[in-house]
């Protein structure tokens, strides 16, 4: 059955799903479903029309050709993407192996499914959404569904459990043969992958590729003494002298105890509750309180909320919901913090998101930055990248960036500029690289006088709202990296008429990726819209890049080099900084490939098997 365009205008609901049947028997028997992209866009336009009232533009069916063959697309912000995402989704569920869409949170998921639900039931589509907290049985039924929502989490975590269920069931039949164990058979919630859209890609697909999902077993009575350690590795830690007591390797973020360190491992009074432990493990725990101690800070790098320790995702300011870093260094934290100490514990199953998008036969994904790591999608998830043009020509208008020897004195400029913007009732967004800079901007307005509003980890539960209204006129808005990335900032006719929403950069982020997503906030749609960097000669992006004996070196010699000089020098190290990180995922995929195969080739579980 073949229909028009010209006729789908006029067709009703009970009609299209009629189609819509008739294009999913036809893409069954097909040996390339892209080819029927074409027609599975026209009912999809038509459905949104008819249910949302909106039209899709030509730029967004563009975007979902690019995911539907499998790329990635960068549409800029505002571009539509959730629109642009029903495309691709609804071609391969068609199919009827169904078809997941992998967002940042459980919000963004709920609230996508929510919102697309009635295009794909005008299709005769069911659609489903896997969040935190759901039974079995609703996992079961959002999995069964043509479309599900759902997170990289939460998706990879169903995938474990299901491995660990058909492991028990192979263990039931080998004691009891087959018969005996139908009647003790572990019901899976998930069926066999087939077609996965990351939205965010960048932010999910390559600076989260290596964050392990891990499932673990019960702790042992040598795993519970240590915790009494790492309290007293974090207590004696601070008193160590760098260069002295140990050895700080930058490059590899290394810490290393001296002979005279160790001495004073050794001679430190230690409690009975620490016998029967070595020293080496003394020396291992303390390296590891060390580096904590250089490495990790409260503000930046997590928060203490009801009592424990919570990863902030970096790259977008959110907290990382479930995620602790491995290898002792959440509990090292943890007893830094003086909260309680989850102890590690040996890991019954584990997934990296990047092993486990790669299970899909079709892998896609969209976000508003994605060509600084083309070669990486291809590479590792066989999928290209492309550009797709804006609908609308971009007004966005760069500044100057503005460079100043002190932090005092950039935080003094970027009052005095919000200020300025303000005046003219033009919305004002401020992005800060920690949450420790945004609390001292927030400061620093008050005392100004200037009412503002802070969105940072602590303010997750409104991130929607707050970011909604951040275009209003007179807003000014304080976020750390992209806090509310997924959410529209929409402007009002008056914002537009008198310049649109201005974007300030406190600070150069370790990704410039992370900088163009800030900036992408501002002139959506053709929206007027302007940006400004700061950058100040004491920013922590020096130190990050050259460490910090380099990084001082440097800043004694500020006062003869110009600001041009001092720019260059940062977009260096930020460069140098985004190559160190490519080659420590390169380093990991390849020991992650080789101990995916030397399991293998032993008839291992990979994903059970794997070692601490």
């Amino acid at each position: 059955m073949s229909v028009s365009t010209t006729q789908l205008e006029s067709t009703p609901e009970k009609t299209l799903r009629q189609v819509s049947s008739d294009l999913s028997a036809e893409v069954q028997l097909s040996d390339d479903v892209v080819n029927l992209y074409d027609k599975a866009a026209d009912l999809v336009q038509r459905a949104v029309k008819m249910t949302l009232g909106f039209e899709l533009y030509p730029v967004q069916r563009a975007g979902g050709m690019i995911m539907a063959e499998g790329g990635v697309a960068e549409m800029q912000t505002g571009e539509g993407k959730t629109l642009t995402a029903t495309l691709p989704l609804y071609l391969h569920a068609l199919s009827g192996k169904g078809a997941h869409l992998a967002t940042a949170n459980d919000y963004l998921a709920s609230r996508d499914a929510e919102w697309m639900q009635p295009v794909f039931q005008a299709l005769g589509m069911k659609v489903g959404c896997v969040i935190h907290g759901m039974t079995d049985a609703q996992r079961r039924e959002a999995y069964q569904s043509d479309i599900t929502y759902g997170t990289c989490r939460e998706f990879g975590f169903d995938f474990l459990r299901d491995r660990l269920r058909k492991r028990q069931l192979d263990e039931s039949k080998t004691l009891f043969g087959e018969n005996q164990a139908r009647g003790t058979r572990a019901i899976f919630v998930q069926r066999r992958p087939h077609y996965i859209l990351v939205d965010e890609a960048d932010s999910l697909l390559i600076d989260d590729a290596r964050t392990p999902l891990v499932i673990s077993a019960s702790p042992s009575e040598a795993q519970k003494r240590e915790v009494e350690l790492y309290y007293w590795c974090a207590k004696l830690s601070p008193d160590l002298v760098d260069e002295q007591d140990y050895q700080y390797d930058r490059e590899k973020r290394k810490v290393e105890l001296t002979n005279q360190g160790m001495a004073r491992v050794r001679g430190a009074v230690k409690s009975e509750d620490l016998e029967g432990l070595s020293l080496v493990d003394f020396y291992d725990f303390m390296e590891r309180a060390v580096k904590v101690n250089r490495d990790f800070h409260l503000d930046q790098h997590y928060v203490i909320l009801d009592g424990k320790v919570v990863i902030i995702d970096e790259s977008t300011g959110r907290i990382a919901d479930g995620r602790r870093w491995s290898k002792g260094i959440h509990q090292a934290i943890e007893a830094k913090e003086k909260q309680d100490i989850e102890i590690q514990t040996s890991n019954a199953a584990q997934i990296t998101i990047q092993q486990f998008c790669n299970r899909y036969p079709i892998i896609s994904g969209m976000t508003g930055t994605a060509m600084e790591c083309k070669r990486e999608f291809k590479r590792v998830y066989r999928s290209p990248v492309r550009k797709v043009p804006t609908n609308r020509p971009n007004q966005r208008k760069a500044l100057p960036t503005r460079f100043f020897f002190s932090k005092d004195a950039k935080w003094a400029a970027v009052v005095k500029e919000i200020g300025e913007v303000h005046a003219t009732g033009r919305p004002v967004l401020v992005g800060t690289r920690t949450i420790e800079n945004s609390e001292l901007l927030s400061e620093l307005l008050l005392e100004a006088g200037f009412r503002h509003v802070v969105l940072n980890a602590r303010q997750v539960e409104h991130e929607a709202a707050i970011v909604s209204q951040a275009g209003q006129q007179g807003m000014i808005t304080v976020a750390t990296n992209m806090a509310g990335r997924g959410t529209d900032i929409k402007l009002n006719a008056d914002v537009i008429d008198i310049g649109g929403l201005h974007v300030i950069s406190a600070e150069l982020h370790d990704s410039a990726r992370i900088d163009r997503q800030l900036f992408g906030r501002c002139g959506r749609q053709g929206d007027p819209g302007s940006t400004r960097l700061y950058i100040s000669a004491e920013d922590q992006l020096l130190e990050l890049a050259y460490g910090r004996t380099r990084a001082t070196r440097m800043r004694k010699v500020s006062g003869w080099r110009k600001e041009d000089w001092w720019i260059e020098r940062f977009h260096k190290a930020q460069a140098k900084l985004e190559h160190e990180h490519f080659k420590q995922r390169q380093v990991m995929m390849h020991s992650q490939k080789e101990n995916f195969k030397a399991l293998r080739e032993s008839g291992r579980d990979p994903y059970l098997d794997v070692a601490d």
